[in-house]
C-alpha cells in the first residue's frame, strides 16, 4: 500500500486527457453553483430564526462565594451542589489556592464571552432550522479542576461549558496531559465541541457493533456538525489541524483500501475503535512509517465521506438518515474514495 505525502498525491492526475479535465471542471463548477445556491438560500432562512442565548457565569459567581450568598447560589444552581457535600466543602474550596489560580487564569482568557454568545446563537439557529423541536438550553459556564473528559455537558435543557479546559494548549495547567488531547484545549474549539455533543444526542447510541456500524454512526454525527457550524473549516469540525486534515484527504483511497483488504468493515473486534475511531496519538495501521504520519481517527473521516455520499445520492431527509441502518447507508451510498 502506498500512502501519499501531501506534496505528490495529485501527480496521478497529470496523464488525464485535456478534454476530460475540462469536462470534469465544468461538472464540478456546475454542481458547486447549484450547491452554493441552495446553501445560500438556507442561510438566509436560518438568519431569520429568532434565537437568544444568555450565558450564566457560574464560574464568576462561585469565585465570589461567601457564607451569606451560598444559599442563594445553591437555590439557583442545585445541580452544581450535590447534597452529599456539606456547605463547608464549597466554602473551603473557594479559598483553595488552586481554585484561586484557576479563577484568575479563566478570567484572563474569558473576561468577555460576547463572541461565544454570538456563535452559540448562530449555532442554535442552524439546529432549529433542521430540528425545530430543539430548544435553546440554559447555558452555564463553570470551572471543573480541568476535567477534560467532560468539557461540555448537554443534559435536561442544560449546556454546561468548563472554561478551564479551553485556556490554550500550551497553558501550564495542562502539563502532563498528552499532546493529542490538549491540542484542542483552546477557545476556538468550544463551538465544535458543543456541536459534537448535540450531534451525538441526535444520532443516539451506536446500534450496530461492527466497525462499519461505528464508522457510519460517527459519520452521521460529523454530517450534522457540518450542517450546524457555519464559518468553521472541515479540519476544525473534526478537531484536526490543517495538516492532519490534508493528510486524510490525500490518503483517502489508501485508507479505504486498507480497510477493505484487511476485511475490517464487518469485524466486531473492539480493538478497531481505538485504532481508527477514538482520540489517540495516531491511527494504528501497524505500518511504522505510516503510523508516524497518520493522524488519529481516520475512520471518522471515512464515515463522514460515506454518509455525505449517501445523502448526495439518495433523496432522503435528515430524519431518514438518522433512522437508516449502517448497511443500508453503505450499500446505497455509492461511495468512492477520492483518488
Amino acid at each position: 500500500m502506498a500512502f501519499c505525502s501531501n506534496k505528490n498525491y495529485l501527480k496521478r492526475y497529470y496523464n488525464l486527457r485535456m478534454n476530460s479535465i475540462k469536462f470534469l471542471k465544468f461538472s464540478i463548477l456546475f454542481c458547486l453553483m447549484l450547491s452554493c445556491g441552495k446553501e445560500s438560500k438556507n442561510e438566509k432562512e436560518i438568519a431569520k430564526i429568532p434565537v437568544e442565548v444568555n450565558i450564566e457565569r457560574f464560574d464568576q459567581s462561585f469565585a465570589e462565594l461567601t457564607p451569606q450568598n451560598l444559599p442563594d447560589l445553591k437555590e439557583k444552581y442545585p445541580f452544581l451542589f450535590p447534597e452529599k457535600y456539606a456547605d463547608s466543602v464549597w466554602l473551603n474550596k473557594v479559598k483553595d489556592t488552586i481554585q484561586l489560580e484557576i479563577n484568575t487564569e479563566v478570567e484572563k482568557v474569558f473576561s468577555n464571552l460576547s463572541e461565544e454568545k454570538e456563535a452559540l446563537e448562530a449555532f442554535f439557529r442552524h439546529i432549529k432550522f433542521y430540528f425545530p423541536e430543539v430548544k435553546e438550553p440554559r447555558v452555564i459556564t463553570i470551572t471543573s479542576d480541568v476535567n477534560y473528559r467532560n468539557k461540555i455537558v448537554v443534559d435536561k435543557g442544560l449546556l454546561i461549558i468548563s472554561l478551564d479546559t479551553y485556556l490554550g494548549q500550551d497553558h501550564h495547567f495542562y502539563e502532563g496531559i498528552q499532546q493529542y488531547l490538549k491540542r484542542n484545549f483552546k477557545r476556538q474549539q468550544i463551538l465544535p465541541d458543543v456541536a459534537s455533543m448535540y450531534a451525538k444526542n441526535l444520532v443516539g447510541p451506536i446500534r450496530d457493533r461492527t466497525f462499519l456500524g461505528n464508522l457510519i454512526s460517527i459519520g452521521k454525527e460529523l454530517y450534522l456538525i457540518d450542517l450546524f457550524l457555519s464559518g468553521y473549516s472541515d479540519a476544525q469540525k473534526m478537531g484536526y489541524t490543517d495538516d492532519q486534515y490534508a493528510w486524510v484527504q490525500a490518503n483517502e483511497e489508501e485508507i479505504w483500501r486498507y480497510f477493505i483488504d484487511k476485511k475490517l468493515l464487518y469485524s466486531t473486534d473492539s480493538e478497531l475503535m481505538p485504532r481508527f475511531l477514538f482520540p489517540a496519538p495516531f491511527s494504528k495501521f501497524y505500518l511504522e512509517e505510516i503510523d508516524r504520519e497518520a493522524p488519529d481517527r481516520v475512520g471518522q473521516f471515512i464515515g463522514w465521506r460515506i454518509v455525505t455520499s449517501y445523502m448526495k445520492n439518495n433523496n432522503v431527509s435528515l430524519r431518514q438518515l438518522l433512522l437508516a441502518d449502517a448497511e443500508t447507508i453503505f450499500n446505497t451510498s455509492k461511495y468512492k474514495p477520492a483518488k
